[in-house]
């Protein structure tokens, strides 16, 4: 899954200038977890390294985070993520805030998608779908005033 290969490059990056244990990895030992804040604190437990960092002030709002070539909404802030992954798949899950309204932000991931090609429905304030390499996603929008929080849930089960 393109996000999971991402975010542990990412991770990497990163080791350079954070608190950093490093470690040797214990046989079949492939499982990485990543986590974050929307004020930027970032753990990482990778089976060579585990640490935490502190990015940059903005970067959460700067986030370059996708499903499939969709982004997040225009204005919207990734709020926390987490990112567990090994030999059995991969989970992603991220929690962002936008400024407008849940039946906007749905209507905008729905048009993002089909535009994608995409196959996504919603019930609801709940967006589901599968992406074009088979992972499941699940985007539940909560009203907050005028503000929508929204919770995205992506699953992609190692197919080999």
């Amino acid at each position: 899954m393109r996000a999971v290969i991402v975010a542990s490059g990412f991770a990497l990056v990163l080791l350079a200038g954070c608190k950093v244990e490093t470690k040797v990895p214990a046989e079949g030992d492939n499982a990485v977890a990543i986590s974050g804040d929307g004020n930027g604190s970032v753990s990482f437990n990778l089976p060579f390294a585990k640490g935490q960092v502190k990015l940059p002030e903005g970067m959460m709002t700067s986030a370059n985070f996708d499903i499939d070539g969709v982004k997040m909404m225009p204005g919207s802030k990734i709020t926390g993520f987490t990112i567990d992954a090994g030999d059995g798949g991969a989970t992603v899950k991220a929690r962002f805030m936008s400024p407008k309204s849940a039946d906007e932000v749905k209507s905008y991931f729905l048009s993002e998608f089909g535009a994608k090609k995409i196959t996504a429905s919603a019930a609801g304030n709940r967006i589901t779908g599968s992406g074009k390499d088979g992972e499941t996603f699940t985007i539940d929008l909560m009203p907050q005033g005028k503000l929508t929080q929204g919770d995205i849930l992506i699953v992609d089960k190692d197919k080999g």
